[in-house]
């Protein structure tokens, strides 16, 4: 929709995770996306991630993204993976950074927000990626 409007009022749309090359650093734009799971716990999850994270950036993420995931804002460098959990953020460094619900670790089941995709992702494929990834996925090597 923001399209069409922006069409009629002759403005153009960009979804370039930084289409402006502006003075000094900036942090981009980023297409947070929400992921609800309520049987899998949280640790697993981001274990479960952090294996594949590099195949979710290469694949899906948005194209120019390393030009966003920096590390000097808040997401982390598009080439490591950290996480820290907190009451309410989980840093998952190329996974950027991703926000938990409240109780969420505690309860160990609830929701994160995944800060890593680039405004330019496929929303299909990047949830598919993350069900796949943190539902479907046995890997042999999990440590929990």
């Amino acid at each position: 929709m923001a399209q069409r409007i922006a069409e009629v009022v002759g403005v153009v749309v960009s979804f370039d995770p930084k289409p402006i090359p502006a003075p000094g650093d900036w942090n981009g734009a980023g297409a947070h996306t929400n992921y609800t799971y309520v049987q899998y716990q949280v640790n697993i999850c981001i274990e479960k991630l952090k294996l594949k994270y590099k195949e979710h950036i290469a694949a899906a993420y948005g194209e120019g993204n390393e030009r966003r995931l920096t590390g000097k804002h808040e997401t982390a460098d598009i080439k490591t993976f950290e996480s820290c959990t907190e009451w309410q953020t989980v840093e998952l460094a190329s996974l950027g950074e991703s926000r938990q619900g409240h109780g969420t670790e505690q309860n160990g089941k609830g929701y994160f927000e995944d800060k890593r995709p680039a405004s330019n992702m496929d929303p299909y494929i990047v949830t598919s990626m993350i069900a796949e990834t943190t539902i479907l996925w046995k890997p042999s090597n999990l440590h929990h």
